[in-house]
């Protein structure tokens, strides 16, 4: 494979009439650890395993169905609190019988157990830089990364429900942009811990003189700040990555700014290409402005795929599939992604028309979108309706070609790297895409046959190197072998 891709390489710099490679894609399948995700009540299909989600074996079944097809990672979600908002104030029993994104466990824990059974899938977790300690994030995070062998990634996310907040002593969430200043100098933090708080070559392992690490090399990182006051050590030694691959998904200003100067890959979740290329757009010049080369963020969109043999199976089997779904749900989840109660209006009001702006413009986003939409009401079942499969994001549905055909659309509109294929079925939704999909996606060159190099980690699965690159702001505070440690100020 590398001798002819150099020869195309060859080829197209001699101006030959060779069509340019297609940028392969890359694929991560996008699970939560819970019996629901984003398609409330579908637990119940005869496809959908996910009532088993207490049981390993249920996910390293999943896994090894990935890797077996050569997906790059599992990308698991997580929320810190339950939807409440639909009938509410502080009310979970809308969420409860659908299982919508409650019970739920924390992802971290598969990690280890998901990387001894495949070998190469990797693992984006998500995990809050509001609710939990720098220190104890990062020894969480390099003990995994060490037991799977540098096969894990850091979903950053600064949390979103009132309930987390409520559950974890406050009394309201922390303002939307302070979160993201408070997760600036957390990541300050846990760059010292992992990068600088151990030489690279600290850890000796000599029997011969009893040493197995340098105290010389070990140091504490002084970290003072507005936020965090933090002494170390670090009390892991360096991990495979030192600092996981970082992913983000913040789409607010100032998550995009947070993302540009942080993230390796960024998650955005949008109805149309048209409306994810500003904002890719946005985050590639930011990143340029932080002194990054925007090539090294991966951008990754969200999509729910329904697929089958011909157009007219996928919408067949798009209704067999909303049949099973719960509508109170759906308007539960509407309820904590927005804060919005539609149980305060009738069942009958078109929602492009009421007074309340904040229904409306997120009603507006989703009805100026769907074809067909100017014909029918935006009423709580047409609302539930379309987030009953896959949520508020992206739908493909239709032939292999049909999918296909607008997955290279958001391609080359979005200018997007790849994709999270949320399910709305498991292992349903995913069987479908490993057989019909995958094999399309191949034909056309926009998906690996193989995998070039097993049992790389993360980092180098996405961006060919171990190690936070060169470009990257958490570079600086790395103390490599041989080297002199680099000097911290007291208040970065």
């Amino acid at each position: 494979m590398a001798e002819n891709k150099e020869t195309h390489q060859s080829d197209a710099s001699e101006g030959s009439n060779h069509p340019k490679e297609k940028k392969k894609l890359i694929l991560n399948a996008f699970v939560i650890n819970s019996p629901g995700h984003l398609s409330p009540g579908l637990w119940k299909h005869p496809r959908n395993n996910s009532a088993e989600y207490t049981s390993l074996k249920y996910w390293t079944d999943l896994a090894q169905l990935l890797d077996k097809a050569n997906f790059h990672a599992l990308f698991v979600a997580d929320v810190l609190g339950g939807y409440d908002v639909y009938k509410g104030p502080e009310n979970v029993g809308p969420a409860v019988p659908s299982a919508a994104q409650f019970p739920i466990n924390d992802p971290l824990y598969l990690v280890p157990a998901l990387a001894a059974a495949t070998k190469n899938l990797v693992f984006g977790i998500t995990a809050s830089t509001t609710y939990e300690q720098p220190y104890q994030m990062a020894r969480r995070f390099s003990t995994v990364d060490h037991l799977s062998g540098g096969r894990v990634a850091w979903n950053i996310v600064t949390s979103y429900l009132e309930s987390a907040a409520r559950n974890l002593g406050l009394d309201t969430q922390v303002e939307h942009d302070e979160r993201y200043r408070i997760a600036d100098e957390y990541m300050d933090v846990v760059y010292k811990l992992w990068e600088g708080s151990w030489r690279d070559d600290a850890v000796k392992k000599n029997r011969e003189t009893g040493q197995y690490a340098d105290p010389d090399l070990v140091r504490q990182i002084h970290h003072k700040g507005k936020y965090f006051n933090v002494p170390g050590p670090h009390l892991c030694e360096p991990s495979p990555q030192r600092t996981p691959f970082l992913f983000q998904a913040g789409t607010s200003k100032a998550g995009k700014a947070f993302g540009a100067k942080h993230a390796e890959a960024i998650f955005m979740s949008a109805q149309l290409p048209e409306l994810v290329q500003p904002a890719v757009k946005i985050i590639r010049e930011q990143a340029k402005e932080n002194g990054r080369d925007p090539s090294n963020i991966k951008i990754i969109a969200g999509i729910t795929i329904i697929v089958a043999e011909t157009d007219e199976a996928a919408n067949a089997k798009r209704e067999e599939l909303l049949s099973y779904g719960d509508r109170e749900g759906a308007l539960a989840l509407f309820g904590g992604w927005t804060g919005i109660d539609l149980s305060t209006y009738t069942d009958d009001e078109d929602f492009r028309f009421v007074k309340d702006y904040s229904v409306r413009s997120v009603v507006d986003r989703w009805s100026s979108t769907v074809p067909g939409s100017d014909n029918l009401p935006w009423n709580k079942s047409r609302i539930a309706e379309y987030l009953i499969l896959g949520g508020t994001g992206a739908k493909a549905i239709g032939s292999p070609k049909t999918v296909v055909d607008e997955l290279e659309r958001w391609v080359e509109i979005g200018g997007i790297d790849g994709f999270n294929f949320a399910n709305v079925t498991i292992p349903g939704s995913f069987e479908d895409i490993i057989d019909f999909v995958l094999p399309e996606l191949q034909r056309r060159g926009l998906f690996r046959t193989e995998v070039e190099k097993e049992g790389v980690t993360t980092r180098e699965v996405f961006l060919g190197s171990p190690w936070l690159l060169e470009d990257h702001p958490g570079r600086k505070f790395r103390w490599a072998a041989g080297e002199e440690p680099p000097v911290y100020s007291s208040d970065s």
